[in-house]
């Protein structure tokens, strides 16, 4: 119920904005029945930027390496993303927009944020591998994820501002944006700039 109210609140007001005193009254506790659980409302912030990562986190090992084909588990992982998205809407804003405007609190998140990506980098490697695609070092599989997570954030923005679409059509959205583009690159597809023919 804390962590709750706290991720509304928080998204709604920010970092700074955000006070125990309202987090506690949308509680429906006291504020000293917060800092019972929470020291300070760093510590609260950090905590739900923690969970929240986590439980986005998890979607992906959940639909990780199984019996069925790549093709067939990408849009099942990326409509249970954005089914997350859609039970949790307040965090999306936390999660993915810095609303702290405090640069102590946005390093923080940056941290979290980065140590996230860093447990997914692998299970990206393991996709890679058994798609046969070849990343060529650690870059590559980062440039691949940033590809992912821009699409995949970027949606769930704009969904939070048009909740009338439907979930589908979000979840068409991405596949369209991310799938078509994979797909190719599986089949050892790779774009390359157009060379202009010299002239004599």
């Amino acid at each position: 119920m804390i962590e709750d109210a706290a991720t509304e609140v928080f998204a709604e007001r920010g970092y700074r904005g955000a006070s125990i005193e309202e987090i506690a009254r949308r509680s429906g506790v006291t504020p000293p029945v917060v800092y019972d659980h929470f020291s300070s409302k760093q510590a609260l912030y950090e905590a739900l930027i923690e969970r929240h990562y986590a439980e986005l986190r998890q979607v992906w090992f959940d639909h990780g390496p199984g019996d069925e084909p790549f093709a067939a588990r990408i849009p099942k992982a990326i409509d249970a993303w954005f089914g997350y998205v859609e039970s949790h809407p307040f965090a999306t804003r936390m999660l993915f927009r810095d609303t702290t405007g405090d640069p102590d609190v946005a390093a923080r998140h940056r941290l979290i944020q980065e140590r996230s990506r860093a447990a997914l980098l692998p299970l990206l490697v393991q996709e890679a591998d058994v798609a046969h695609v070849e990343l060529a070092g650690e870059t590559d599989a980062e440039l691949a994820w940033e590809t992912l997570r821009a699409v995949l954030q970027g949606l769930a923005l704009w969904w939070h501002e048009h909740p009338d679409v439907s979930r589908e059509r979000i979840v068409s959205a991405a596949m369209n944006a991310i799938w078509l583009g994979f797909d190719r690159v599986f089949q050892g597809e790779h774009w390359a700039p157009e060379r202009t023919p010299r002239t004599q």
